[in-house]
């Protein structure tokens, strides 16, 4: 299958083949379509209002690491990882971890992730590679029920598939039988993260009412005199009251005459103690994410065995993670081999995740040799 025209003239500007353009949308036939955004709006408020949320998923894709391409033929591997260290991302020279960080947390959040691959103007290079909002495409079953068909949201007669597939990458994360879109590892977070929301709003309108304090000043006349003169005094209280709480600047006391009494409102009311509430919502959405609480800033009791169990398992998240983009960055390499004319094998190594990673493998060399020279002695002496 050819990339591209090689009759085509030198000089020609890149194109977008998934950039937005407005057509009509015949409701007849959205039914055939699958749209990769279906709770876009959902999942981004939900990261801009929940600051645990958008900060475990951030720590996700950092924590995901480099790579690099070895080959068979080591000067073809040098070029492909001094391709993929400059090549363009959304028009800038930031490399490919730039772009699979855009991709990785648009996986993250929405559960779909869409990319492509623009080619230069002559066809004979990869000109940059664009993360493509996924209001832009649709997703949708080839007619072999296998493959996955990125198609145009707007379309006037049936579907319309793009022109290069081969030069889309589309990434999904835990899809639901027969479906092309992934699910957002934040399903099953907008009901937890409303009570959480609801409780800290709560919070903060409790401390609006309890925290700035208020006063009843009640005057109480004692004889009929008194009464006579209840309005006028009762204003004089007020006006003289409220001038020794504007005056911040000094210390102002308050003198009165008669039975004046002052309470704090709201001073008898106890504010719900939020903690054990707010936990608990706070571990679902941690369980959930599979990010340790510590690395988010919650400081709950836990053990250092308790700590090393909970970075392995989040090793192994990370493992899956990269297993996913493991096919994205197979697919710009393999393009870039087609246009360079070389089809060589070639192998996706990841960097260790963390320095414990490497301190537990140079110990597992460490014993291993040990054994070694013990077994080899042993022998010698029989």
């Amino acid at each position: 299958m050819k990339l591209f025209d090689r009759r085509k003239k030198d000089g020609g500007a890149p194109v977008v083949q998934t950039a937005s353009r407005e057509l009509s949308r015949p409701q007849g036939l959205l039914s055939a379509f699958s749209p990769a955004g279906g709770d876009y709006e959902l999942y981004r408020s939900l990261r801009e209002s929940v600051p645990v949320i958008d900060a475990a998923l951030d720590k996700l894709v950092r924590l995901i690491g480099s790579f690099t391409v070895t080959c068979e033929d080591e000067r073809l591997g040098c070029e492909i990882n001094s391709f993929l260290r400059t090549v363009r991302c959304g028009g800038q020279f930031g490399g490919i971890h730039g772009f699979l960080a855009v991709y990785m947390n648009q996986l993250l959040t929405y559960g779909t992730a869409v990319g492509e691959i623009v080619l230069s103007g002559s066809g004979r290079e990869i000109y940059s590679l664009v993360n493509v909002p996924l209001k832009n495409v649709a997703l949708v079953l080839a007619d072999n029920m296998v493959d996955t068909l990125v198609c145009r949201p707007g379309f006037s007669e049936g579907r319309e598939p793009f022109r290069y597939q081969q030069l889309l990458l589309v990434s999904a994360l835990n899809p639901e039988p027969g479906e092309v879109c992934g699910v957002s590892a934040l399903h099953g977070l907008p009901f937890v993260s409303d009570i959480l929301m609801k409780i800290y709003n709560t919070i903060g309108v409790n401390w609006d009412r309890l925290g700035n304090v208020r006063f009843a000043v009640t005057y109480k006349p004692s004889g009929d005199s008194d009464r006579a003169m209840s309005r006028s005094r009762a204003q004089q209280i007020a006006d003289e009251w409220s001038k020794a709480m504007r005056d911040k600047t000094t210390v102002s006391d308050f003198v009165s005459v008669g039975d004046v009494s002052i309470k704090v409102i709201g001073a008898d009311n106890q504010i719900l103690d939020s903690e054990v509430p707010v936990r608990q919502m706070l571990e679902q959405i941690v369980a959930k994410l599979s990010v340790p609480p510590f690395l988010l800033g919650l400081s709950w009791s836990t053990t250092e065995r308790m700590s090393s169990q909970q970075a392995d398992i989040l090793t192994s998240e990370l493992e899956y993670y990269r297993r996913i983009l493991d096919g994205a960055i197979d697919r710009i390499v393999k393009v870039w081999q087609q246009l360079h004319g070389c089809s060589s094998p070639f192998e996706i190594c990841w960097d260790n995740i963390n320095l414990q990673d490497e301190l537990d493998l140079a110990k597992a060399r460490l014993y291993n040799a040990q054994a070694m020279k013990l077994e080899g002695e042993k022998g010698g002496k029989i």
